[in-house]
């Protein structure tokens, strides 16, 4: 196995970890997280904030 087998398997193994990622974050499930995340910028903390 020389030098170029191996930057090949971390180039695959890098695009397979990519993917899966990818995967991750686009599924339908983690969708309620994502929108309460979004929403955090606008709540407020309590400081600063005026009645």
């Amino acid at each position: 196995m020389d030098i170029n087998d191996i930057r090949s398997l971390v180039t695959l193994t890098g695009f397979v970890l990519f993917l899966a990622l990818v995967r991750w974050v686009w599924d339908a499930r983690r969708r309620g997280a994502y929108d309460d995340a979004a929403q955090l910028p606008f709540q407020g903390d309590g400081e600063g904030e005026t009645e």
